[in-house]
């Protein structure tokens, strides 16, 4: 088994369990792409197996910080045997599950998400890339399902030095997935729609996004980056008479007008508008036109850290454009999904928007992603998707 030395001082966050070590950190050795190593402390002691990155500024992952663990294929089985076990205990409502969530789930780079009998998996990593047949194979013996597809083609696969994978890695069929979530049916294209098809994380909140339209009685509604209309369904069945869904994706806007019509919902309660969000905003405002909920949940404006400060500018200049839009006493549901964004940061972002808006309002109520995608106290990393729910004062 090879070896890598960290630098004296760096092991601080492996006795953390922290599972990532930086290429900075590192003194000595080297491994194959993927390839598990023992790492060392500078005086030699043991601190974690964890597989090995050499393109990466992220140079190791931990897979397990007991030395007497061997990293093989029963490893991964036992790993996603208790991922699973602890989505039973979560009693998600849906038959749309996030199964594995990297380093949550000690599997880091890897990213499992179940619709009804298929699995779609992301390996991330040049560890989970490693060992994909052995994870493919613990996932369909312990999840009892036969159909399993990849879809490794997100951007931080270039890093690890990986090229994009997808297609059918057990069984096959066709890739539109039929999905239960809550009271409500969606299509899912596990092929070529965004992540793994469907963005499972907002589950809760748009199950509490319908629950705010009825409690409130909001009848007019704007869904902006709808992509195929959870909110927009939601919205209509918490009771709003008109819901506008915006997105700039042709292909995307035919999937939500679908599923408006796939859960029984008038097509006049319902329109689409293929155009860009910020300048749909500002025409918005010069009509004079007023909604009672506004979605606001963009794609992700700032990956890293280093790109904070021009996503703070673009994640301001949305909300106040849809604060200006929303009638007093109306309700803002906001979400930024970029790492590089934390939650005290995006508070920060949307207060400064109501006072550049001239408006004032109460944070309802702060959101994050469904229990399903954890976030660990040994990795608040994990805390990706944060939300905030304004309420418009009167």
């Amino acid at each position: 088994m090879k070896s890598v030395v960290l630098r004296e001082g760096k092991e601080r966050s492996l006795l953390r369990r922290h599972p990532w070590v930086f290429e900075s950190s590192v003194r000595s050795g080297r491994a194959d792409p993927g390839e598990t190593v023992r790492v060392q402390s500078a005086d030699g002691s043991f601190l974690a197996w964890a597989a090995y990155s050499p393109g990466s500024a992220i140079r190791l992952r931990a897979w397990s910080f007991d030395e007497a663990e061997r990293i093989d294929g029963a490893f991964f089985e036992r790993r996603v045997a208790r991922a699973l076990e602890l989505r039973e205990r979560l009693a998600v409502a849906s038959d749309g599950v996030r199964l594995i969530h990297g380093e949550a789930d000690g599997l880091p780079g890897l990213i499992v998400d179940r619709y009804a009998d298929t699995l779609v998996a992301q390996f991330l990593s040049a560890g989970a890339e490693r060992w994909k047949a052995a994870i493919a194979d613990a996932l369909c013996r312990t999840s009892g399902l036969t159909r399993l597809y990849e879809r490794s083609d997100a951007s931080v696969r270039e890093i690890e030095g990986l090229s994009a994978q997808t297609g059918w890695l057990r069984g096959d069929g066709a890739t539109q997935v039929s999905m239960r979530e809550h009271a409500w049916q969606f299509e899912v294209d596990i092929a070529h729609g965004h992540k793994t098809g469907f963005y499972l994380d907002q589950r809760d909140n748009r199950w509490l996004f319908a629950e705010t339209v009825r409690h409130f009685s909001l009848k007019r509604v704007l869904n902006c980056y709808c992509y195929t209309g959870g909110f927009s369904v939601a919205a209509l069945a918490g009771g709003a008479e008109h819901v506008l869904s915006v997105d700039s994706s042709a292909p995307a806007l035919a999937r939500t007008e679908a599923h408006v019509r796939l859960n029984g919902f008038e097509a006049d309660r319902h329109a689409t508008l293929d155009a860009d969000v910020n300048a749909t905003l500002r025409a918005q405002i010069e009509r004079g036109e007023r909604f009672d909920a506004i979605v606001l949940d963009p794609p992700k404006f700032a990956p890293t850290v280093a790109h904070a400060e021009r996503a703070a500018r673009a994640y301001k200049d949305i909300n106040r454009l849809g604060l200006k839009l929303l009638a007093p006493g109306g309700m803002l549901f906001t979400f930024s999904c970029s790492g590089g964004i934390g939650p005290d940061l995006f508070h920060k972002i949307v207060a400064g928007a109501g006072i550049d808006a001239g408006v004032d309002g109460l944070f309802h109520a702060r959101l994050g992603a469904a229990p399903d995608h954890p976030m660990t106290i040994a990795f608040p990393e994990g805390e990706y998707l944060k939300g905030l729910v304004v309420l418009r004062a009167t």
